[in-house]
């Protein structure tokens, strides 16, 4: 399948915007932005923003894999949603500076091994085919790879926002990015921050 718009290489953050058709887009990497399609993982009742094979086919487009996927089939969701998983552990295992799980290390590995999509030039410029859902995953697998494999991955942080789960590669200068985002749990932080001032001035 050929789409004329560009994928979100593995070299490259996802399109720019936080939220594009319902999905958080914040980490600046597609291997910890899938992830987030777990919503409030931290919490008794986490929200599946992957419900359906529509949902993912939908998350593939935001994130710009491709202008349009074929419907993914059930047995594809199922495999996106352990996919996910795995990157999220390989993730905090980072951040927890540990060793990475032998089992997450080999399904990543087997992922990054399918074909991915491929760069063609076109009547009208560049154009990107790809063999349907497995090759948009395996797009995000390779991400991965080089992400947590590369020197970035001492750079992969946990938003510090009470009851945030959401990854991201901080990217500033002094290493010291606290949040996901600093609309979202960073004004939160501030305000909450805010409040604990006004109420110890007030006592």
């Amino acid at each position: 399948m050929a789409s004329k718009k560009p994928r979100a290489s593995s070299q490259h953050a996802a399109p720019a915007g936080e939220l594009r058709d319902g999905f958080k887009f914040r980490s600046g990497r597609l291997a910890l932005d899938m992830p987030a399609t777990l919503a409030g993982r931290l919490k008794a009742e986490p929200r599946e923003l992957l419900e359906t094979p529509h949902d993912l086919g939908r998350w593939l487009v935001a994130a710009g894999l491709a202008a349009r996927v074929a419907e993914p089939t059930a047995e594809e969701l199922h495999q996106a949603r352990e996919l996910r998983e795995v990157l999220y552990r390989l993730a905090v295992a980072c951040v927890r500076e540990e060793g990475f799980a032998s089992g997450d290390r080999a399904t990543l590995n087997r992922w990054a091994a399918e074909p991915a999509p491929v760069p063609q030039l076109g009547p009208e410029g560049l154009t990107w085919t790809h063999g349907g859902v497995r090759s948009l995953l395996a797009a995000v697998a390779r991400d991965g790879v080089e992400l947590f494999g590369g020197p970035l991955a001492e750079r992969i942080r946990k938003c510090t926002q009470e009851g945030c789960a959401l990854l991201f590669v901080d990217t500033s200068r002094s290493g010291q990015r606290r949040w996901c985002s600093m609309a979202g749990c960073g004004n939160k932080a501030k305000v909450a921050e805010f409040r604990r001032r006004q109420r110890e001035d007030a006592e």
